[in-house]
């Protein structure tokens, strides 16, 4: 009789646990849901995937501005046929839209001299920030040339290795062309 009694708590513990596990994994079924169906997409249906190709940076762009007396930064055009006319400014900004490697930046004169300037750089894989600080303010009805060009050889590059393509632009300052001012008279020489 013990064993009868036995044998059946033994099926009730059975039982029990049958009924949990069952219970378990109806539960999980429900939580997880059912698998996605295949998609007419899908390699398996015969219909290639469209890989996307990788999106090429633009080229390289400059942007070119002066300290306005009362406007504080002002845009001067690039455009290659145009010279812009511009305000008396000692502060030159030039940016770029990618870093840079080999180049320099030059200002010149209407002689094709370079100018005596006081420059600033910040420089980063962004772009470059190249600011002219001139002793005086550029003279009224002068033009003046601006030029990135290759520090070493015959080009220079972004930071993705691209050639970068010189720019060249002259703009011109507001006013009447300042007349030179006459060259000091040689002191006299007293006799003795």
């Amino acid at each position: 009789m013990l064993s009868a009694i036995r044998a059946a708590a033994y099926r009730g513990r059975s039982m029990r646990f049958l009924r949990f596990g069952l219970a378990a994994c109806c539960g999980a079924l429900v939580l997880t849901g059912c698998p996605d169906k295949p998609s007419a997409t899908t390699a398996d249906a015969g219909v290639a995937e469209a890989v996307q190709a990788p999106t090429t940076p633009p080229p390289t762009k400059f942007t070119l501005s002066y300290q306005a007396p009362d406007a504080g930064l002002a845009e001067i055009s690039l455009a290659p046929d145009e010279k812009p006319l511009v305000e008396a400014s000692s502060v030159l900004e030039l940016r770029s839209s990618m870093g840079l490697r080999n180049y320099r930046v030059r200002l010149f004169d209407e002689a094709e001299r370079a100018m005596v300037t006081d420059d600033d750089v910040e420089e980063s894989d962004a772009g470059v920030v190249y600011r002219i600080n001139l002793p005086q303010p550029l003279k009224t009805g002068f033009e003046y040339t601006l030029v990135v060009d290759a520090q070493t050889g015959s080009a220079f590059t972004d930071t993705l290795g691209r050639d970068v393509e010189e720019l060249r632009t002259t703009f011109q300052i507001a006013g009447e062309k300042e007349k030179p001012a006459p060259p000091p008279k040689p002191a006299k020489k007293k006799r003795k």
